[in-house]
């Protein structure tokens, strides 16, 4: 065992929502505050609905509620993300549609009409790198922990912006965000004409979360 190294990924495993998921150097270990974002789609989105994880990592997010009853797909840039990803859903029974996309290009898939958007986005800037603990920065993967200084709310803007085009009307958008900028995030989902925009604490009660509605009619 290499000094510091997460005892998840010496074990193979972490528990999530219930389940058990692979993982490895190649993907974040699943949090508890991620749970909770599992949660706030089971409480707004109807079972059978269809849902988009962006940035799927270890898949715990998706497969979570495929197995729940709702109709998934995810995406993710990594090549090692989408390979255990794979084998969670295998050894889980989930049924997920995984492609490899990164959401800041066009998309070339057939995603409209999406219930929801689900998302933990890359939300950890580059300056906040001395404040973490060395576990996680000497082993976690950097591609999905870490955003530009200059530019933190990226991905957000990128996933909002693609949830205009491809939800459907009274969908949902919801976020597991970086505590000092829930509100900047919150703000961002406004000026794109999203509705019923609402920041969310965790267990730690810390701003963690932003949800907000897309209503085409309004």
């Amino acid at each position: 065992m290499a000094k510091g190294e997460p005892v998840q990924y010496v074990l193979g495993c972490e528990e999530f929502c219930g389940h058990t998921f692979l993982v490895g150097p190649g993907v974040l270990i699943p949090r508890p505050e991620t749970q909770q974002l599992v949660g706030l789609v089971r409480q707004n989105v109807p079972l059978g609905s269809r849902v988009l994880d962006v940035g799927t990592g270890s898949g715990c997010i998706a497969i979570t509620l495929a197995l729940d009853g709702y109709r998934v797909s995810a995406i993710d840039v990594s090549d090692d993300a989408l390979r255990i990803a794979c084998r969670n859903a295998e050894r889980l029974g989930a049924e997920v549609e995984f492609v490899k996309q990164d959401i800041k290009a066009p998309s070339p898939l057939p995603l409209w009409g999406l219930s929801a958007i689900v998302s933990n986005p890359p939300y950890v800037c580059q300056s906040e790198a001395g404040e973490m603990e060395d576990n996680v920065l000497q082993y976690e993967p950097h591609l999905a922990l870490f955003v530009p200084d200059d530019d933190p709310l990226l991905f957000y803007r990128a996933i909002a912006d693609f949830g205009r085009d491809c939800l459907a009307d009274e969908g949902w958008l919801f976020f597991e965000a970086n505590r000092l900028y829930c509100n900047q995030v919150g703000e961002l989902l406004r000026q794109r004409g999203y509705e019923d925009v609402e920041v969310g604490k965790d267990q730690f009660d810390n701003d963690r979360f932003v949800t907000g509605r897309w209503r085409r009619n309004s």
